[in-house]
């Protein structure tokens, strides 16, 4: 019989010799009906390789097969229609591709690159993703290809997030594969829905966290600190003398300022405690410091309150994005200095 199609009529007759517009992965299909087939009844079945009878006609709702030429690209999940006599079936093609667009996705979002089986389960799987706020680039019925590849990491090198495939009940074409693992493309298959759904977004969560802690780990913290009367070891090239961590935390490559009136002192070459070298200095801790720039009895004095310079894009980050993942002596130092700069430059970190 060649390739037939197994449809489900669910509304009007169709019949033998009836013209025919089906969806197509390329363009509607237009056809002529060559055979109606039935399943036999299950009391008929002898031979499974004779499980349909012809019919002239049917009726909805019934499912039955289709036979005719020309069916080669046609979409699983698509639309049907006869095409009543006298009418053209331009008119049916038209509106078969208006019911297609409104599932197939081709956008210039950054958004994900969705492949599906079926025309139906492409469009459930969209609908889950829109319900959990992700973005879609494509959504297309077939098989995954190389251009897909290409267009995922296309989003990946502005959105390393959306820059992924989600398969569903597809197979990656070998091209598609070479070319995923050259451009380390992310491509989630399974063959149920919510499994596919939730991989992903297990992936996205985690990748976000990551991105988050980096993001995080990356801005200068807050920090207040007392020069400590009698710990002047140095004065100056470099000046090396005792503080006081008051609030906050305080690392060497962290500049430094004078609370009194925003004086920049410098950066911090390195921090001691008991003579060994540390890489951070937190509230309650006493150490040593050394800062190639100021000069002891000149830019700074024994008892003076410095805070560390936190750049204004990073506090609007850390008071925006990261404020729970700040202590609470963190978040007092930040905040306190914050009013401080709001004082001196209005519209810092507005």
């Amino acid at each position: 019989m060649g390739l037939t199609l197994s449809i489900i009529i669910y509304d009007g007759v169709l019949q033998k010799d009836d013209l025919i517009v089906v969806g197509g992965k390329e363009k509607p299909i237009t056809t002529t009906i060559r055979a109606v087939l039935v399943p036999k009844p299950l009391d008929e079945i002898r031979d499974p390789r004779d499980r349909f009878s012809s019919v002239n006609c049917v009726f909805a709702a019934a499912g039955v097969k289709i036979v005719a030429s020309g069916l080669e690209g046609a979409l699983a999940g698509a639309p049907l229609y006869a095409v009543p006599p006298g009418e053209e079936p331009k008119k049916y093609a038209k509106i078969v591709t208006d019911e297609i667009k409104k599932i197939r996705i081709a956008t210039d979002v950054e958004g994900i690159v969705l492949k599906a089986g079926t025309l139906g389960s492409l469009e459930a799987v969209a609908e889950i993703l829109k319900q959990n706020n992700v973005q879609v680039r494509i959504a297309d019925v077939g098989d995954v290809s190389k251009r897909d590849v290409v267009e995922a990491s296309v989003v990946k090198e502005r959105e390393p997030l959306y820059g992924v495939i989600l398969a569903f009940n597809v197979k990656t074409l070998p091209d598609a594969a070479e070319e995923a693992e050259i451009r380390n493309v992310n491509i989630f298959k399974e063959q149920i829905i919510y499994h596919l759904i939730d991989n992903y977004l297990k992936w996205l969560k985690s990748q976000r966290e990551a991105k988050l802690k980096k993001e995080f780990e990356n801005l200068v913290k807050p920090g207040k600190i007392r020069i400590l009367q009698g710990y002047v070891f140095r004065r100056a090239r470099p000046a090396i003398f005792g503080v006081e961590i008051l609030g906050g935390q305080l690392k060497p490559k962290y500049s430094l300022m004078r609370a009194e009136d925003g004086a920049d002192i410098g950066e911090v070459q390195q921090i001691q405690d008991k003579g060994k070298a540390i890489s951070e200095a937190k509230q309650g801790m006493q150490v040593a410091v050394s800062m190639e720039k100021p000069i002891v009895g000149r830019h700074v004095f024994e008892k003076d309150i410095l805070y560390v310079k936190v750049p204004e894009t990073d506090a609007k980050v850390l008071l925006t994005k990261h404020l729970d993942k700040l202590t609470a002596d963190e978040q007092e130092v930040l905040k306190e200095y914050s009013e401080t700069m709001r004082k001196r430059t209005p519209f810092w970190a507005a």
